[in-house]
């Protein structure tokens, strides 16, 4: 930003200066750089070690991989650990960019040989981009179609030999024929309480703060299972206790400074807490329709679907049923609220607990269910 835009919008300056930079040096910082120093997903860094380990003594390219999971687990990390690995160039790029087969084609014919391409989000590729993919990925050739109607020619290029690394919060979503040409497959899991720890441990360590274990334990109870978050956490203890003066942070610490921040001890943010505040204040527990409980806590119904269901659902807190969300028996107790009598009446059966929304309801329910 130039000094005569910063002197007309001041507050612009300050949002774009050195606060955003520094967040951005530290988020890559933080990141490992080799397999070695990831930490979890034993299971999928054993797999991809042996993939490239026999990439590298065949001298080729390593084969396409394909890394599904939710958002935060390492996805991006691991696709920069593979270039690293491989000792090869990374372009990075995502499906929502793709909107042309001619905007795929500039990318691959501008790959080096061995270069890691990296698709984030890669199931929100347009449709005429995944089919020049297919052939890019398999024989390394697209077709470019020169001219329009009975004119028009199709130029085959060459392509040198790639590894594509994709990337998805959404498998299901991904077509068949996309998902079978790649050579390796990783689902990635939620991190355990003891797998956060160490990544806090490693992330302190380079940030040179100076935790104690209790306070690791605290900040790892908070972090959904996520490595993203338990960093973003940890930064923002840091933050409050520089502003404390405090050398070494204690439990205790951790836990005041993260309540300042309105995350309690099992994670629950703000949106989550109103969520189920909402639902068992206003709606007795439910059922109540999702439209219905996101106006009652003054959010787009995607937000309280895709920010904070997931979470709640996965802790047991919240269910999903044909008539809608009802609050589970733990969720009264997180509040500190006394189950009502007969709780156990609004608890529909399991059968139903794989319905995702009340669209599905008009052709599953069973007659029994509305002379009920």
């Amino acid at each position: 930003m130039s000094e005569r835009e910063a002197a007309e919008d001041p507050g612009r300056a300050l949002v774009s200066a050195s606060g955003e930079t520094e967040e951005r040096a530290l988020e890559a910082a933080l990141r490992p750089k080799n397999l070695d120093d990831f930490v979890g997903q034993k299971r999928v860094r054993k797999q991809l070690s042996l993939v490239l380990e026999a990439s590298r003594l065949r001298g080729s390219s390593a084969d396409h991989v394909l890394l599904s999971g939710p958002p935060g687990l390492g996805k991006t990390t691991l696709a920069m650990i593979i270039a690293a690995e491989m000792n090869a160039p990374l372009r990075i790029s995502s499906g929502p960019a793709i909107q042309h087969a001619g905007d795929l084609a500039a990318i691959l014919s501008s790959l080096t040989e061995g270069e890691v391409l990296f698709l984030d989000e890669i199931h929100r590729m347009s449709r005429p981009a995944e089919e020049m993919l297919y052939m890019a990925m398999e024989d390394y050739r697209v077709d470019i179609v020169v001219g329009k109607g009975a004119g028009a020619t199709a130029i085959p290029l060459e392509l040198p030999p790639f590894t594509l690394v994709g990337a998805t919060t959404r498998a299901g979503l991904l077509p068949g024929p996309l998902r079978d040409r790649f050579g390796f497959t990783g689902h990635l899991e939620f991190y355990s309480e003891e797998e956060l720890q160490l990544v806090l441990r490693r992330s302190a360590a380079l940030l040179d703060l100076k935790l104690s274990a209790g306070g690791f334990a605290e900040i790892a109870g908070r972090s959904r299972g996520t490595p993203r978050i338990a960093n973003r956490l940890l930064r923002r203890v840091r933050d409050w206790a520089l502003v404390h003066g405090l050398s070494t942070i204690e439990a205790s610490h951790a836990s005041a400074a993260l309540e300042m921040y309105e995350i309690d001890a099992k994670g629950l943010d703000r949106l989550d807490r109103s969520v189920l505040q909402a639902l068992i204040g206003k709606f007795n527990g439910g059922p109540v329709g999702l439209s219905t409980l996101a106006i009652a806590v003054g959010e787009e119904m995607e937000t309280v679907e895709t920010v904070a269901e997931p979470f709640l659902v996965r802790e047991g807190l919240l269910g999903r049923t044909p008539r809608g969300r009802i609050a589970m028996p733990a969720a009264w107790q997180h509040l500190g609220l006394p189950l009502p009598e007969g709780a156990s009446a609004v608890q529909f059966p399991a059968l139903f607990d794989s319905l995702e929304s009340e669209e599905e309801v008009a052709e599953t329910e069973p007659e029994w269910f509305h002379r009920s």
